[in-house]
């Protein structure tokens, strides 16, 4: 007990360098577990997510990015595909459709273009306000609501594709009629709208004074009996209202207007797998996947690259713990004189060893107990943490 107390005066007498050699033993103890609990609940986490998504149809092509951008708003946006796909998804009768249109950011924040069946299929409840019913309005994830301090009826502004493309589409300031309850997916980083809206922001349905009726002659391209052509100098309105929204038009077929995905949802396996068998044929464009088994052959990589990283984070551990017993040999040479001072007082040998020995397992105890303490920090907010940092 009296070397325990003895050493806790002299780690406390050298608190720095006591404080460094804690930091390092806590490094190379937490470093690997921690990246082991954030992996597992990445892990856990793409594959709900996956499971909960039985069938997703979009262009062919690289399936990875077509699940990732319709079940985590990814930026890489697949090929687009037409909407006329989700009426022979409901014709079947097999399976209910979801259209998913991702391709823009409200302030770094996914706009996710959908219909309302979404919110039912993923469970999502509102916290407060309600849904959106017109064009122009759009619902909140929790974490857009809380990182941009936002609430019912305060407006957001969608992002440009480029700062300087002039000529490109106008940004759409949209009403929030809604925020969702944290669902602890990506669900919470998301701006919801109707799949209407997201087109007005993609610049295929736009509104705009009546050209019929303007005076302003320097706005009119070409003026015939039964049509009138505006130039580029009209100027589109950048909010949709109860005043304004029955100019607003779509421009083309709506069968032909863009989806980034359809989420399909099956009534049965059986209608599933039928439905897979149509979208095998290769004359068609389109491709039927199974997130799940996207997933994981993704999940499979990401073992690989963990080995990967254990092997580095053991060699790095290692080379760490040469260099403390390099630290500890260098400050038993700078201690000669306190050992050779214990000795004189009468010391043996071996009360030297059991002093030197609690300092070490005083320390190895202190770090134990902070990393213990960060672990389960960690294990605590690790859902929060992965879906801010991976997902």
């Amino acid at each position: 007990m009296n070397s325990f107390y003895l050493a806790w005066q002299y780690l406390k007498f050298n608190a720095s360098k006591s404080l460094v050699i804690l930091a390092c033993i806590t490094i190379i103890a937490v470093l690997p577990l921690a990246l082991e609990i954030l992996l597992q609940e990445s892990e856990r986490q793409l594959a709900l997510r996956a499971e909960a998504s039985p069938l997703l149809l979009g262009m062919k092509g690289s399936a990875l990015d077509l699940v990732m951008n319709s079940l985590y708003f990814s930026d890489e946006a697949p090929e687009a595909m037409s909407m006329s796909a989700v009426e022979e998804v409901a014709d079947s009768g097999l399976a209910g459709p979801i259209p998913m249109h991702v391709m823009f950011e409200a302030r770094d924040f996914p706009i996710v273009g959908t219909s309302v069946d979404y919110f039912s299929f993923r469970k999502l409840e509102l916290a407060a306000g309600d849904m959106f019913t017109m064009l122009g309005q759009c619902v909140i994830g929790a974490e857009v609501a809380k990182s941009l301090n936002l609430a019912v009826g305060d407006s957001l502004v969608s992002s440009p594709e480029t700062m300087f493309d002039i000529a490109g589409v106008y940004p759409l300031k949209m009403q929030i009629t809604g925020v969702l309850e944290p669902a602890h997916s990506p669900d919470d980083r998301a701006v919801f709208v109707d799949v209407k809206t997201a087109w007005v922001i993609q610049g295929l349905s736009h509104g705009h004074k009546d050209v019929t009726r303007t005076d302003d002659s320097t706005v009119i391209l070409k003026r015939e009996e039964q049509n009138v052509t505006a130039n580029a100098k009209l100027i589109e309105f950048t909010e949709i209202t109860e005043a304004n929204i029955g100019s607003f038009h779509l421009h083309g077929k709506p069968d032909s207007l863009p989806l980034t995905a359809v989420l399909v949802v099956p009534n049965d396996e059986k209608s599933g797998t039928i439905l897979r068998g149509r979208y095998l044929e290769q004359e068609t464009t389109l491709q039927l996947i199974r997130p799940k088994d996207v997933v994981d052959t993704l999940l499979a990589t990401i073992f690989k690259i963990r080995n990967v990283l254990d092997a580095v984070i053991l060699l790095v551990g290692f080379a760490t713990m040469l260099a403390l017993l390099l630290v500890f040999s260098l400050s038993l040479r700078l201690r000669e004189k306190e050992i050779e001072v214990i000795s004189k007082l009468g010391c043996s040998r071996m009360t030297t060893v059991k002093l030197l020995g609690a300092e070490i397992v005083l320390l190895i105890l202190g770090s134990s107990l902070v990393s213990a303490v960060i672990l389960a920090a960690i294990r605590q907010y690790d859902r929060l943490l992965v879906t801010s940092m991976f997902i």
